[in-house]
């Protein structure tokens, strides 16, 4: 053990459970390298992944987003396609964006529909769901609300889930 490890636990009390606004407040005092410090928390949800009720699944928008430029596609016809420009949408279509896609261009991280669109995405479900990339309602990627979709994946949205082995992650 170097001797920036064994001062730093020091301040630990291993004893001790911590509260999760204790830890975080307790995060200033120990950090002590010259770089971003990447903190990971565990915690023990006592869910069954098996049960439908009890899956743990959703999205949230970060205070200060991911600190990394996402690329957003958008299937959205006539208003809703241009209220997605007006967000910042990278790439806006319908059929264009499905001949894309087809043709194995992916110039974008993420994918936002419209539900009039459904119909239109599921022709590539086969193409975006091995890639992570099918819209999701439950992660707020298909929602008639196609603008603020937008505005939150740019500003830093992160979607989690429990996978079977219960452990909590990011999607």
């Amino acid at each position: 053990m170097s001797k920036r490890y064994k001062s730093l636990l020091e301040k630990i009390d291993n004893t001790k459970r911590y509260t999760v606004a204790e830890s975080a407040a307790m995060m200033d005092t120990l950090k002590s390298a010259k770089f971003d410090e990447t903190v990971e928390i565990a915690m023990n949800l006592n869910v069954d992944p098996r049960h439908a009720d009890q899956m743990v699944r959703g999205a949230i928008v970060l205070p200060n987003g991911t600190g990394k430029t996402v690329r957003v596609a958008v299937f959205a016809k006539g208003v809703k396609a241009d209220e997605a420009k007006a967000a910042g949408a990278d790439i806006v279509g319908t059929d264009d964006l499905v001949a894309d896609i087809k043709a194995g261009i992916f110039n974008f991280d993420v994918v936002v529909a419209a539900p009039d669109c459904m119909g239109l995405v599921g022709q590539i479900g086969r193409i975006l769901g091995p890639k992570g990339l099918m819209p999701n309602p439950k992660t707020g990627t298909v929602t008639p609300d196609v603008a603020n979709a937008v505005k939150n994946v740019k500003g830093g949205q992160v979607a989690f889930r429990v996978d079977k082995k219960v452990i909590f992650m990011p999607v």
